[in-house]
């Protein structure tokens, strides 16, 4: 492949993982619809913790630095909370 091609996948990958993160938060927004129409509370440690498990998980089989992904899991989980919070 030439590095224009290469380039070109790149952009097609970034533009994947943005409808993914896109799709993620309107499903968290859900989440914290619900949450707050069940009177639960924003933060769940356990849950978090079962994402960043499973993150990290994924990291692995795919052979990715999972320190890196946990990092942006946390990022992600960070930003939803923020969200929720803003919702009540």
């Amino acid at each position: 492949m030439t590095l224009a091609e290469l380039r070109e996948e790149i952009e097609s990958i970034d533009r994947e993982i943005v409808e993914l993160i896109a799709r993620r938060t309107y499903v968290a927004e859900t989440v914290a619809e619900v949450k707050a129409a069940e009177d639960i509370p924003t933060t769940d440690e356990s849950q978090e913790q079962r994402v960043m498990d499973r993150a990290g998980k994924n990291a692995e089989q795919f052979d990715v630095d999972s320190n890196l992904v946990k990092a942006i899991f946390r990022l992600l989980i960070e930003l939803n909370k923020v969200e929720q919070r803003n919702q009540r």
